[in-house]
């Protein structure tokens, strides 16, 4: 099945980040669409909003009519969905058209220029940044982006017909491999999916296999630590704060948000203003700058743009501010990534404590990097960790949150169920309170907030507390 014989698309993970953004692109282009997911969220909730029909049980009497007719019926899936599923079985078993993510992604960018970005962390803000200033051009662009972006609240962009498009590659399960970009993007190789990839020379090696995959008149651009761990075949332009073909002059925190000068060879942007903090955002807009340059943006206008960009749901997303106590909300779920957030909260918050609510995710990679966990952990002032959040994983004998606390040096940690959270914050003395993971650790951030702004009643934020 090809692209123009869909009438319908049936979704299995419909509630997923880079599903219900595919969801959304056949939605926009006039496809009836309808579909399944485990549990009922925000986000299922908005595409019900916006004219799609979900379910919540897995019951084959629970699928609209018109998706079980065979003809013109495309239905998607993730591979998070277990292998017992009784809709994707029926689907499988009865000759529809089924289609992983990826394929169907492959299938979106196959006649397009493709900007790919991958990593095993920054790929989301990376995505998020280069689709924002490519948006604000003449042709725009679309964009399949794993994140809500908070300038737009959604997960998708649509930019005209000829339009470049934007994609978030997936090292998950190989999907990457699915895609042919013409620009390619890598935003860092740290170790990650070892259920997936058995061991790191696997995973690196089919890096390598993906940006191989990049044509001889495309580009790579790597942060310069990946350009150091795979052997991309063809010459790339690397990326760093300080170590890199494209890095960041002049760089310091005015007013809560990070200066600096963009350089690459000739090319210079002085002045740029990013709202979004962290010196893992800077390289992120380093890589995204970039790609706004090859692709024929000014440098002023790049300026104007990048000081409007407003960050991705969940990556550094401040939930309440009072002149007294803060929360913020991050997706982080690998060491490397915990670190790199902490230590922007540690450089905007100096000396302040810092409460660490972290809910592990995936018992593999738990047990994978249990003690890089810990020792991430260890730069927060205290700890409170939740229960492991399995995903699509079932136990394994011995790996527990208990794995992370055991190898943590910082004597103020604790242990509790999600159940129990707000009852143990009542006995800590709250600052800057941070909730990181990628489990469903997000339903418990509006309860955090809420029970924040009861406790410190604040009145509205003056300038001069900003």
């Amino acid at each position: 099945m090809n692209l123009k014989e869909v009438n319908k698309a049936y979704f299995i993970g419909i509630g997923g980040i880079g599903m219900s953004a595919l969801a959304r692109w056949f939605h926009a282009n006039g496809t009836p669409v309808a579909g399944y997911d485990k549990t009922e969220s925000d986000l299922t909730r908005k595409l019900v909003e916006e004219g799609m029909e979900v379910h919540y049980e897995d019951q084959l009497d629970l699928i609209p009519d018109k998706f079980l007719e065979k003809e013109g019926t495309l239905v998607v899936y993730t591979p998070a969905i277990p292998k017992d599923h009784l809709e994707l079985n029926y689907f499988q078993d009865n000759g529809f058209s089924v289609k992983k993510r990826s394929e169907v992604l492959g299938m979106i960018t196959e006649n397009h220029f493709t900007i790919a970005v991958a990593g095993t962390h920054g790929k989301t803000t990376t995505t998020s940044m280069i689709a924002h200033l490519l948006s604000s051009t003449r042709k725009g662009c679309s964009a399949f982006v794993g994140g809500i972006m908070t300038n737009t609240g959604t997960n998708l962009i649509i930019g005209d017909k000829n339009a470049p498009i934007v994609v978030e590659a997936d090292e998950y399960d190989r999907s990457f491999m699915r895609l042919n970009p013409n620009y390619t993007i890598i935003t860092s190789l740290d170790p990650d999916h070892l259920d997936i990839y058995g061991d790191e020379t696997a995973m690196l090696d089919t890096y390598e296999e993906f940006v191989k995959k990049t044509p001889k008149d495309g580009k790579v651009l790597m942060h310069s630590d990946a350009g150091f761990r795979i052997n991309p075949g063809n010459k790339y332009v690397s990326y760093a704060i300080r170590n890199g073909d494209a890095v960041a002059d002049a760089l310091r925190i005015v007013n809560g948000a990070f200066v600096f000068t963009y350089r690459y060879g000739m090319e210079k942007i002085s002045d740029i203003h990013l709202e979004v903090p962290g010196y893992h955002n800077v390289e992120n807009a380093l890589a995204a700058i970039t790609v706004a340059l090859d692709m024929g943006m000014e440098g002023k206008e790049i300026r104007k743009r990048i000081k409007t960009y407003a960050g991705v749901k969940r990556r550094f997303e401040y939930v309440f501010r009072s002149p007294h106590a803060t929360l913020i909300d991050d997706y982080a779920h690998h060491p490397e990534e915990i670190n790199a957030f902490l230590k922007s909260v540690r450089s905007l918050a100096g000396n302040r404590k810092i409460t660490a609510i972290f809910q592990p995710h995936l018992y593999s990679r738990t047990n994978d990097f249990k003690k890089g966990f810990a020792e991430a952990l260890d730069k927060a002032d205290e700890v409170i960790l939740l229960d492991i959040y399995p995903a699509r994983e079932k136990p394994i004998d011995g790996v527990s949150s208990k794995s992370i606390f055991d190898l943590m040096e910082n004597e103020k940690k604790v242990m509790v169920s999600k159940e129990n959270l707000l009852e143990e914050l009542d006995k800590h003395n709250l600052d800057i309170v941070v909730t990181i993971g990628a489990g469903d650790i997000d339903r418990e951030v509006p309860k955090v907030a809420e029970y924040m702004k009861n406790k410190f009643n604040p009145k509205p934020i003056s300038e001069e507390d900003e």
